[in-house]
């Protein structure tokens, strides 16, 4: 944690903060945690790219061979299982069972600014809660949720490095069409002066960077990010209001999980526009967080390092500094239960 850094036997802080090499130096690898700021693997380079599901075979269905290829792979599922709607490909299926523990489908690129839109269907379930969310590195996070039974409204919420405010940033968008029935194109806008937040094409929310600043630091995200969408079981040991925002607890005897084996949202596209302040060079590869930044401010260079973990481990290549902050991040659709 933040006063307890990895050991260099084991230098790399995992997303959900252990120590060790590896898989561990790979996405969700908390620099500010680690051994040193250049502990984790660099970042895989943004790319424009427009992402439809006809088959799995940009996908890797277990991480726990991913070695930070992002050029084999543009997706990674992270835990639970996926499927195609038909045998001809079409919608992806992200699946939550009472065993699997929900699945999380992650992109192998990271994003330095820019606008990420995924078209969705969400869930309808009690306890059950879709998301399309970034999350960096360090925990700077954007989401869309779509809670529970809340099948006409949408929700933005944002955070910097995890910190939690007295007063939520979150806001609703309500009287949309049935989000399970009905495809809508949901769109971050990430840029260094504002996040805008669009639903099919029309802005709901725009926060200005300057309006984020707190006891005179600016509480913006603005470092190497992960985009997600989740459908999460609630777990009745968490807190009451989490339950009560999730629609309640999850019901196993619902029709349409009786007769299905599962619960599922649905992914037909996800398209990225990269945003990055300066056009990296010819022969830049990734994103690393800078060694001469404070912890609470990291910087980020641009650089050509392996992002393998089978790489040149501490040997970082060429790096050229990136106006000061980078939220770079990969982008993660997911259906997940989460027992917290």
């Amino acid at each position: 944690n933040a006063t307890s850094a990895c050991p260099a036997s084991a230098p790399c802080c995992s997303e959900f903060g252990y120590c060790g090499n590896d898989n561990f130096c790979l996405g969700g690898c908390n620099p500010l945690h680690s051994y040193s700021l250049t502990s984790c693997r660099s970042a895989p380079l943004c790319e424009d790219a427009t992402h439809t599901f006809a088959d799995n075979s940009r996908i890797l269905s277990n991480s726990t061979y991913y070695d930070g290829n992002s050029s084999a792979y543009d997706w990674v599922v992270d835990k639970g299982s996926i499927f195609n709607t038909n045998s001809s490909g079409g919608e992806l299926a992200l699946v939550l069972t009472e065993d699997n523990g929900g699945t999380r489908l992650s992109s192998t690129k990271y994003l330095h600014y820019g606008t990420i839109t995924a078209s969705l269907k969400t869930g309808r379930w009690s306890g059950v809660v879709t998301a399309f969310i970034t999350m960096s590195d360090i925990k700077d996070e954007i989401d869309w949720e779509f809670p529970g039974t809340a099948t006409t409204e949408a929700q933005t919420n944002y955070f910097w490095q995890a910190v939690v405010p007295l007063d939520t940033h979150g806001t609703t968008v309500k009287d949309l069409s049935d989000t399970y029935s009905n495809y809508h194109d949901y769109t971050i806008d990430w840029q260094p002066e504002a996040l805008t937040f669009s639903i099919d094409g029309n802005v709901v929310r725009t926060i200005q960077q300057s309006d984020t600043v707190q006891d005179g630091v600016t509480q913006y995200p603005a470092r190497p990010r992960a985009f997600s969408s989740a459908l999460a079981r609630r777990h009745q040991l968490e807190r009451p209001g989490t339950v009560q925002w999730a629609g309640g607890m999850i019901d196993w005897s619902d029709p349409d999980y009786t007769s299905a084996g599962h619960f599922y949202a649905l992914v037909k596209s996800v398209q990225i526009k990269c945003g990055d302040p300066q056009t990296p060079g010819e022969n830049i590869t990734s994103y690393v967080y800078g060694t001469n930044s404070s912890t609470d401010t990291p910087s980020i260079t641009f650089t050509n390092a392996s992002t393998l973990i089978n790489g040149a481990a501490g040997v970082y290549g060429e790096a050229v500094k990136v106006n000061g902050f980078l939220t770079a991040g990969l982008l993660v659709a997911a259906l997940l239960a989460q027992f917290l």
